[in-house]
């Protein structure tokens, strides 16, 4: 496991927990505000993470594909990331 991995996976546990946190706040029925601040910042966590992994991705698959002269692997690749950023548009 690459050290960019165990980064990723730490965030995520970290994201874990503040789930759990929430649940446990929604729970306790704390105040509404309290716990929408805490879901923007589980929103917040996901997108680095959500970046972090779209980084990895054009490091090392998508540059893997173009080092390749794999035409078509080239294509599926990039098709890949077009249909990405089209379902975060909508």
């Amino acid at each position: 496991m690459t050290n960019a991995n165990i980064g990723t996976i730490n965030r995520l546990r970290r994201v874990e927990g503040q789930v759990r946190g929430i649940a446990q706040m929604v729970a306790d029925e704390r105040y509404c505000i309290e716990i929408l601040h805490q879901l923007q910042a589980v929103k917040s966590a996901l997108a680095k993470v959500e970046s972090q992994i779209l980084k990895d991705h054009a490091a090392s698959c998508v540059t893997a594909a173009i080092a390749s002269g794999d035409v078509d692997d080239q294509h599926a690749k990039f098709n890949e990331l077009i249909d990405l950023f089209e379902r975060v548009k909508r």
